[in-house]
């Protein structure tokens, strides 16, 4: 992942590529609450669509910030958990709750 910031010349603008816009940095805040799975997922954010929820979780899955776990049970169940490379976010996210609960 760290070769990719070559393609950019401001580190913002790659930070923004990984986990911005409306959803991600919810979606990440929300497991890193503990709410690793699609359903728990759907349920805690007001507005999202089933189709762009299933769009991020994959894109930050692609970008190496999230795994996917499916189990072989039925019906499947799948569970979302961080990469170390997904855990290394954990202080911006940190950073905007904190900024949230104090300008609330």
């Amino acid at each position: 992942m760290k070769n990719k910031i070559k393609n950019y010349e401001c580190p913002v603008t790659f930070c923004v590529k990984i986990i911005g816009g409306k959803w991600k940095p919810i979606i990440i805040y929300l497991i890193r609450k503990g709410g690793n799975r699609f359903g728990i997922l759907y349920n805690g954010i007001d507005g999202i669509t089933k189709q762009m929820l299933t769009k991020q979780l994959r894109e930050l899955e692609n970008d190496g910030v999230l795994s996917r776990k499916i189990y072989p049970e039925i019906p499947p169940r799948v569970e979302y958990s961080f990469t170390k490379y997904g855990k290394s976010l954990f202080p911006i996210i940190d950073a905007m709750s904190n900024w949230g609960l104090k300008n609330i």
